[in-house]
C-alpha cells in the first residue's frame, strides 16, 4: 500500500494510477488527463446521462496460501516494526469492543463502503466492530479535502494517527508523545483522515488501508505479494490473508503490552487454529528485502525527484533484485516500475520490462492482481501495433480477476482495452456496448468528473500509424 512513517504517523502516499496510461493510449490526445490537484463538478445534466455508478458486492476473497510458520514470521514483522525499520517494543490493539463513526464531509459512497467493510471485518476477521452516530468513539473517519490533508502530510493521500479525533485537534497535538505510534501502549483513541474530493474507488482504497492499521500492523513488507500490508499498490481491497492477520491479533490469547517474544510464543496455536490449511504447507523462507531495494524504488516512484533520477534508482533496485536473486513479485515489482519510467524515452524497453514484470508475477503465487494490471500494459502495446488479436488474448483472462479483487478502474481498463480491440477488428456493436458497460465501473474507479472530462462515450479507434 505504499505506506511511509512521517513524524510517527502512518500515512499513504499519493499513488500513481497504473492503469492511466493504457487508457489515455485509447482515449488518444484529445482526452484531457485531470490535474491531480484540482477538482472539477460534472453538472447534474451531464450525469445524468451516464451509466449508473457501478460497486462491488459479495466479496470472495481468496484464502492464504502460505505455510504457518511463514505467517507467524510476517505477523510478528509487521507487528513489531514500522516501515521505517524502526523495532516496536510493545504490543497494541484496541481492547474493548471498536465504535468507528464518520464526520466532515463525506462522500455518497463512503458510508455504503465502510458499512461493506465492518461487515466484513465482523465476519472474517472476528473483530467486535460497528458504527455509531454519537459524538465519540474509538476511531473517527474524518472526510476532509485533499488540500487539508496535504497541509499536514504533503505526500499523503490519507493518514491514521493515534490519539486524536479531528484534525484540528491533531494539529494542536501532532508535534507531541501522544500522536507517535512508537510511544504508544494500548489503543484506545484513533482518527482517519480520508480525502473527499477524489475517486470513490481511492477512498475506499484509503479506508481499507488505513482503518485496518488502525486496528492491527502498522508495517508493510514488499514481500507479501497477497496483502495490502505491501508498498506496491497491487492490492486494493483487504484480501484473505489480511483478514488472517487481523483475526490473529484479536485472539484471546493476545492483549497489548505483550512483547515479541510474548507474542511469538503463542502465534503457532493461534495459527493452527485458524489456519490448519497452513500447518501441511511447505514454507518458502522468503528473504527479507534490504532497505536499499526500498530506498531505491521509493525514489523511483516518489514525488519531486527529475526522471533522470527516478530510472538511475529503478536500475539500481533492478541491480540488487539481480544481486539477491530475486524471482518473485518483488523483481516482477522492478521491472513493472521500471517498464512505467521507460514508456516515454524508450518504448521499446518499456515493453521489454512489462513482458519481464509479468514472466515474474506468472511464476509467483498470489500475484493474479499484479498479473492483472501488467496485462493492461501488455494490451495497450499490443493494440498500439495493430494487434488486437493479441490485445484480446492478453486482455480477456484477466477480466474476472479485475472482478475478484474489486478494482474498478483496472476492471473498466480491461474492458476498454478489450472495446479497441474489437473496434479494430471491425466488430464495432460489439465495441460500443463494451464501452458503455464499462461507465459504471469507470464512475467507481476514476471519479465522475474523470469520466466526463476524457469523453468516454466518444472514444474512437486508436491511430496505429502515429507511433
Amino acid at each position: 500500500m505504499h505506506v511511509k512513517m512521517i513524524s510517527g504517523l502512518v500515512t499513504r502516499p499519493v499513488r500513481f494510477n497504473p492503469l492511466m496510461v493504457p487508457l489515455c493510449l485509447m482515449l488518444g490526445a484529445c482526452a484531457p488527463v485531470p490535474d491531480a490537484n484540482t477538482t472539477t463538478r460534472a453538472s447534474t445534466a451531464a450525469q445524468d446521462r451516464l451509466p449508473p455508478i457501478k460497486t462491488f458486492s459479495d466479496p470472495d476473497p481468496l484464502p492464504p496460501a502460505r505455510a504457518n510458520s511463514d505467517i507467524a514470521r510476517d505477523f510478528l514483522d509487521l507487528t513489531f516494526q514500522l516501515e521505517s525499520g524502526s523495532n516496536l517494543s510493545t504490543f497494541t490493539r484496541f481492547e474493548t469492543p471498536v465504535s468507528v463513526r464518520v464526520t466532515g464531509a463525506a462522500p455518497a459512497t463512503l458510508l455504503p463502503d465502510l458499512d461493506n467493510l465492518l461487515h466484513r471485518l465482523r465476519s472474517e476477521a472476528g473483530i467486535n466492530i460497528s458504527r455509531v452516530s454519537g459524538n465519540a468513539a474509538n476511531i473517527t473517519i474524518e472526510a476532509v479535502s485533499r488540500r487539508d490533508i496535504h497541509k499536514y502530510q504533503p505526500s499523503a493521500a490519507c493518514f491514521v494517527v493515534p490519539n486524536v479525533s479531528s484534525l484540528n485537534e491533531f494539529s494542536t497535538a501532532r508535534r507531541g508523545h501522544a500522536t507517535n505510534w512508537g510511544n504508544l501502549r494500548k489503543r484506545t483513541r484513533l482518527a482517519i483522515f480520508l480525502p473527499n474530493d477524489v475517486s470513490p474507488q481511492e477512498a475506499r482504497d484509503c479506508l481499507h488501508e488505513e482503518l485496518a492499521q488502525a486496528l492491527g500492523p502498522l508495517n508493510d513488507l514488499y514481500r507479501l505479494p497477497d496483502s495490502v500490508f505491501n508498498d506496491d499498490n497491487m492490492q486494493t481491497v483487504l484480501t484473505g490473508f489480511d483478514m488472517l492477520i487481523l483475526r490473529a491479533t484479536y485472539q484471546p490469547e493476545l492483549h497489548s503490552g505483550m512483547t515479541r517474544q510474548q507474542v511469538a510464543s503463542q502465534l503457532p496455536a493461534i495459527l493452527s487454529r485458524l489456519n490448519p490449511r497452513g500447518d501441511h504447507l511447505s514454507p518458502r523462507n522468503t528473504k527479507a528485502t534490504p532497505r536499499a531495494w526500498i530506498k531505491a524504488i521509493e525514489t523511483a516512484l516518489g514525488p519531486g525527484a527529475p526522471q533522470a533520477k527516478r530510472l538511475r534508482a529503478a536500475n539500481r533496485a533492478l541491480a540488487i533484485a539481480t544481486s539477491e536473486g530475486w524471482f518473485d513479485q518483488r523483481l516482477g515489482f522492478t521491472h513493472y516500475t521500471l517498464g512505467r519510467l521507460a514508456k516515454n524515452s524508450n518504448p521499446a524497453l518499456s515493453l521489454k520490462h512489462f513482458r519481464a514484470a509479468m514472466k515474474a508475477y506468472q511464476q509467483t503465487p498470489g500475484t493474479a492482481i499484479h498479473q492483472a494490471n501488467t496485462a493492461t500494459q501488455l494490451a495497450a502495446w499490443a493494440i498500439h501495433a495493430g494487434q488486437p488479436d493479441i490485445a484480446l488474448s492478453i486482455v480477456t483472462p484477466h477480466i474476472a480477476n479485475a472482478m475478484r479483487f474489486e478494482d474498478a478502474a483496472l476492471l473498466a481498463n480491461l474492458m476498454l482495452l478489450r472495446a479497441e480491440a474489437y473496434e479494430l477488428l471491425g466488430e464495432k456493436d460489439r465495441a460500443q456496448a463494451l464501452r458503455l458497460d464499462s461507465l459504471g465501473w469507470a464512475r467507481y474507479g476514476f471519479g465522475t468528473d474523470w469520466v466526463l472530462r476524457s469523453k468516454l462515450t466518444t472514444i474512437t479507434p486508436i491511430n496505429t500509424t502515429n507511433g
